[in-house]
C-alpha cells in the first residue's frame, strides 16, 4: 500500500532467504541446510541487525598507537555494532563450519550462503570472517603450528580481547601480502626473515619489512610473506606473543578509504618482530595461496550479495511510489530496468552457489577441484565486476533517496568497487585464468564438459561454446584475457540460466546477453521478454 506521503520509507524486516527466489532452491540443489539458512535469513534481515551495519560504518575505526602513559600499545576501538556483527558471524560458525563436518556434507554450501546473507547487510565485517576460514588450509601445512592455532580458529567462540592464545576462547586470524613496492606483484616484496636458531619449518624468525595493506588488523595474528634466506617463504605473525608480551607489530596508520568503512585496514611494520614459518621455505606463495583461493570465493560472493540487497532496496522503493499516475512498479520502462537488475543477479547467484558446490565437493571429487580451478578466478573476476554497475542503476532506481545517506544505498555503492581489488585485481584475475588454462588443461576440459550439458537448447550457447573452445585450443595474448573471461563467464551463466533458471528470466537472460538483443546499460531488454513478471520477482516478499 503506497503511504499518504508517497515515500516507501526502509524497506522492513524480512526474511533474506526466503524472499531470494533463486537462492533456496540453489541451495538445496547443492546440498545445504535450508532449514538453518531459514531462520538465519529472518534474523539477519531484522531492522535491529540492518541497524548494527549502519552503526558500524557510520561510526569508523580509531587506531590507538599509544596509551595515556606513551606505552606503545597498537590497538584499534570499533563500535559496539562491529563487535555484534562479528559475534553473530563467528556463533553461527561462518569462519569455521567448513572444518566442522566431513567435505560433502553440504556444510560449506551453506556456510557460503550464510556469508552471502549476512554480508548483504553489512561487508566490512566479512573480511575478518572470511580471513579465518580460509587460513587453516595454509596452517595445517605446519601441523604442530595447526595444532596451537586450530582449536582456538574453529571456536564459536568471539573473544575480542588482546591476550596470548593460550589465553583466549577463540581467534580471528588474518592475512598481510601487499607491499607498497610491490602491491599485485608479491614476488617484488622487500620484507626479510632471519632465523633466530636453526630455522625452517615451524622455526621462529624475526621478520623487519611492512605491509601496507592489512585489513581486520585487530586479528590475534597474521600470515605473511616475508624472504627468508632460501625465499619467500609464509610465516604466522601473533599480535600477542606467548609469554603474554605484545609483539613488536606495529600499527602505523588506518587507510581513509572510499568504503568498507567499518573494517579498519591498516599499514603494517615489522621491527623484530616474532614470527613462526608455515610450509616449506622458499614456498610462501603456494602455501599462503590455498588461503587465498577460499578467500577469493567470499569476495565473489560479496559482489553477488551487494547486487542482491541492491535490487531489493530498488524494488521496494518502486513498488510503493507513485508517479505519473501509477505505481512504479507498474510503469513499462522501470520495468525494464528492474528486470534488467533481476536476472543479472539471478544468473550471479546460479554461479556462486554451483561453485560453492564445487568447493565442499573438492577434496573428495577430483573433477569437482579442477572445476573450482578456473570456476573460481572466473566468479571472482565477473561478479566483482557486475556489482559496480548493478548498485549503480539499482540507486537510480530509489531516485534523489538513494543518493542520501539516510539510505543504505550509499554504502552499498561504496562497497561494491573493492571486491573486484581485494584478493587480485581484474588483470592479476585474467592473467590467472590463462595461466590456469595453459598449465592445467584438465580444468579447461572439465569446464567446458560441464557447459556443454547444455547443447542443443540454444543456438547462441552453442555458437559461444563453440567460440571457447577455438579460444582456449590457442596461447592466449595477455592482452585478450579479460574479453576471454567475460565470455567464459557469460556462458556458465547461460548454460546454468538453462538448467535451473526460472523460464521467463532464462529467455530474457538468453536474448540479451547471448542473442545480443541489449544496449549498453541496463533497462534495455526487448520487450517480447515478460518484463512485469521479472521486475516483481525482485520485490521482497
Amino acid at each position: 500500500m503506497i503511504s499518504p506521503d508517497n515515500q516507501p520509507g526502509p524497506l522492513p524486516s524480512y526474511n533474506l532467504f526466503t524472499s531470494d527466489p533463486v537462492l533456496p532452491e540453489a541451495v538445496r540443489r547443492e546440498g545445504g541446510n535450508l532449514k538453518l539458512l531459514e531462520s538465519f535469513g529472518k534474523q539477519v534481515g531484522s531492522l535491529e541487525t540492518r541497524e548494527w551495519g549502519r552503526l558500524a560504518n557510520k561510526n569508523v575505526p580509531i587506531l590507538h598507537t599509544h596509551d595515556a602513559s606513551g606505552n606503545r600499545i597498537d590497538e584499534i576501538e570499533y563500535h559496539p555494532a562491529y563487535h555484534s556483527l562479528l559475534n553473530l558471524a563467528v556463533e553461527s560458525g561462518i569462519h569455521c563450519m567448513r572444518y566442522e563436518k566431513p567435505p560433502g556434507d553440504g556444510a560449506y554450501v551453506t556456510r557460503n550462503a550464510l556469508m552471502g546473507l549476512i554480508t548483504q547487510i553489512e561487508m566490512g565485517h566479512g573480511c575478518p570472517t572470511s580471513m579465518t576460514s580460509g587460513s587453516l588450509m595454509a596452517l595445517r601445512h605446519q601441523p604442530e603450528l595447526a595444532e596451537i592455532w586450530e582449536p582456538l580458529t574453529i571456536s564459536r567462540s568471539y573473544d575480542r580481547q588482546l591476550k596470548a592464545p593460550s589465553a583466549k576462547s577463540g581467534v580471528l586470524l588474518g592475512m598481510g601480502m601487499t607491499e607498497k613496492q610491490g602491491g599485485s606483484d608479491v614476488r617484488a616484496n622487500t620484507s626479510t626473515a632471519s632465523p633466530v636458531s636453526a630455522g625452517g619449518p615451524g622455526g621462529e624468525y624475526r621478520i623487519e619489512g611492512h605491509k601496507w595493506f592489512t585489513s581486520a588488523p585487530m586479528c590475534d595474528a597474521f600470515l605473511i610473506l616475508a624472504y627468508a634466506p632460501k625465499g619467500m617463504s609464509c610465516f604466522i605473525v601473533p599480535r600477542v606473543l606467548p609469554d603474554g608480551t605484545r609483539n613488536s607489530l606495529r600499527l602505523m596508520r588506518l587507510k581513509d578509504k572510499l568504503g568498507n568503512r567499518s573494517n579498519a585496514s591498516a599499514e603494517l611494520e615489522f621491527d623484530n618482530t616474532a614470527a613462526w614459518m608455515v610450509g616449506e621455505e622458499g614456498r610462501g606463495i603456494p602455501t599462503i595461496i590455498e588461503m587465498v583461493h577460499a578467500t577469493r570465493l567470499d569476495v565473489a560472493n560479496w559482489g553477488v550479495s551487494l547486487m542482491r540487497q541492491a535490487v531489493s532496496q530498488a524494488a521496494w522503493h518502486v513498488a510503493n511510489r507513485e508517479a505519473f499516475g501509477a505505481t512504479l512498479i507498474d510503469k513499462p520502462l522501470m520495468q525494464n530496468v528492474l528486470a534488467d537488475l533481476e536476472i543479472e543477479v539471478e544468473a550471479a547467484t546460479l554461479m556462486i552457489t554451483r561453485l560453492s558446490g564445487a568447493h565442499e565437493r573438492m577434496e573428495i571429487d577430483e573433477r569437482e577441484q579442477a572445476f573450482a580451478r578456473l570456476a573460481t578466478p572466473i566468479a571472482k573476476y565477473w561478479l566483482t565486476k557486475q556489482s559496480t554497475p548493478v548498485v549503480r542503476e539499482a540507486l537510480e532506481c530509489v531516485g534523489g533517496n538513494g543518493y542520501v545517506e539516510d539510505s543504505m544505498m550509499p554504502r552499498l555503492y561504496r562497497e561494491a568497487p573493492l571486491n573486484a581489488i581485494w584478493e587480485g585485481a581484474g588483470n592479476v584475475i585474467a592473467l590467472d585464468i590463462g595461466r590456469a588454462a595453459s598449465r592445467n588443461p584438465e580444468s579447461v576440459e572439465v569446464f567446458l564438459d560441464e557447459l556443454d550439458q547444455s547443447r542443443g537448447q540454444d543456438s547462441g550457447i552453442d555458437n559461444l561454446l563453440d567460440s571457447l573452445r577455438t579460444d582456449l585450443s590457442n596461447p592466449l595474448p595477455e592482452a585478450e584475457a579479460r574479453r576471454l573471461v567475460e565470455k567464459l563467464a557469460i556462458a556458465w551463466a547461460a548454460t546454468l540460466m538453462v538448467k535451473h533458471g526460472q523460464p521467463s528470466v532464462s529467455e530474457a537472460y538468453l536474448m540479451s546477453r547471448i542473442g545480443g538483443d541489449h544496449g549498453s546499460l541496463f533497462g534495455t531488454l526487448p520487450t517480447s521478454c515478460d518484463l512485469d513478471q521479472i521486475a516483481r520477482r525482485a520485490v521482497p516478499a
